[in-house]
């Protein structure tokens, strides 16, 4: 772990400002919306756009790369994140929110398959789990310390705005001064759709229903906050404790999933989920009881992205890993894209009001439960033995960290063979 530290200290330091600046500006644009009047559907369109980006991003980021090089896409896209980020309370309009949310999910996308590249070619097989789960805390740590920056002043003014720009622009110095070898940069060619879905039906749809329940999370959750009037220290408690769950649940949840059926963890993680999310439902007036369902959802429902590529992983070759995680990645970001706008819908007040947040992840989390369960019944499952390592992965990975994840697991499987067929 210290020889991963010291090799790439710097890029793990610049992730945690961009995340810092990340979630702020997103907890931001949910209480400045609030404040302008701006509809829970309208707030939905705003977040959705995000998601949009990042999954256009995520596709064309490897061409920009390829053409002009790691720095120069690093630098010009971290620009954009910045300007963009003292432009929102200048332009407090839902179209120009909308434009402005489209490119910071864009450029962050490249941002981070630039951050994943360095991270990649600074690690080797025996430090590279290490280096995976380092990169996740820091990202997790830099989204929940990013919702008590909320505190520092009003939404309503310029001051928070300019420290999430102040914070992403700060994050450039200790990447491009420190990083000095460009690492090659290539990535496989997705697997086909029809046969990702093929191999692992659960995989697939788990993906997509998951991606819709992270961007309820990360987009429309200051959102919920504001509209139920949450203010002070209860704002940030509540944003954050969905992705602190996850951090301190998602290693032990992992270390059981290499020991019993991956299927029946996957099931009982999204009924505990979807559970925790009927009580948010329920007792969303008592402060006490929203937050320790907050912490439940976040806690089992985050850690099931990497479940479902264990599960999927488990289906598949060796050589089709690689080229699998494009498609998961794809798969995710649509499922979020379009469960940032339906939950926005939920929360109108036609449907279910600020409480169609909680139903919404509800219904998401159930379905993968139920899917699940359906899929138990269609094929047998993989003996415990015979599964790969689960690798932990925030739901905001692109295809270069997923092939980065996939790589390790294909390391650990080949490692365990040598060491089995070498027992006598």
């Amino acid at each position: 772990m210290l020889q991963v530290l010291s090799s790439a200290w710097a890029l793990l330091l610049g992730i945690g400002l961009l995340m810092l600046g990340n979630g702020l500006q997103g907890a931001l644009l949910g209480q400045r919306g609030g404040i302008e009047g701006f509809s829970t559907a309208t707030m939905s369109l705003v977040m959705a756009f995000y998601f949009f980006g990042l999954l256009a991003g995520s596709w064309l980021a490897p061409g920009m790369i390829r053409r002009v090089g790691h720095v120069r896409v690093f630098a010009a896209l971290a620009s954009l994140i910045s300007a963009v980020m003292i432009l929102y309370p200048a332009l407090v309009h839902p179209a120009a929110w909308m434009c402005g949310r489209f490119v910071v999910g864009f450029c962050f996308a490249g941002v981070y398959v630039t951050a994943e590249s360095w991270l990649n070619n600074a690690a080797d097989n025996a430090n590279r789990g290490k280096a995976l789960s380092l990169y996740m805390v820091v990202m997790t740590l830099g989204l929940s310390t990013a919702q008590v920056f909320t505190l520092i002043g009003d939404a309503g003014d310029y001051l928070p705005f300019v420290v999430a720009s102040i914070a992403v622009s700060i994050s450039f110095a200790p990447i491009l001064l420190s990083i000095s070898p460009t690492p090659a940069f290539d990535t496989s060619k997705p697997m086909p759709l029809g046969d990702l879905l093929k191999a692992s039906p659960l995989g697939c749809v788990g993906m997509f229903l998951i991606g819709g329940v992270f961007s309820a999370q990360f987009g429309m959750a200051p959102v919920y906050a504001t509209e139920i009037g949450l203010d002070g220290y209860e704002f940030p408690i509540f944003t954050s404790s969905f992705f602190v769950s996850a951090l301190l649940l998602q290693f032990p949840l992992g270390w059981l999933s290499d020991r019993m059926d991956r299927r029946v963890l996957i099931i009982v993680f999204a009924t505990g989920a979807a559970m925790a999310s009927v009580v948010g439902w329920i007792f969303g007036g008592n402060f006490a009881l929203l937050i320790c369902s907050v912490f439940l959802i976040g806690g089992l429902a985050n850690p099931l992205y990497s479940l479902l590529l264990a599960h999927t992983n488990d289906y598949l070759n060796h050589d089709d890993m690689a080229s699998a995680s494009g498609g998961l990645v794809f798969i995710n970001g649509l499922g979020a894209s379009f469960g940032a706008l339906l939950v926005g819908q939920a929360m109108s007040d036609y449907l279910f009001g600020p409480q169609g947040f909680f139903l919404f992840m509800a219904a998401f989390l159930g379905a993968i439960a139920l899917y699940g369960l359906y899929r138990t019944t269609q094929r047998s499952t993989v003996p415990v033995e015979e599964t790969g390592v689960v690798v932990a992965l925030s739901p905001t990975a692109t295809p270069v960290a997923m092939e980065f994840a996939q790589e390790y697991a294909i390391d650990i499987d080949l490692e365990e063979q040598e060491t089995a067929e070498g027992q006598p």
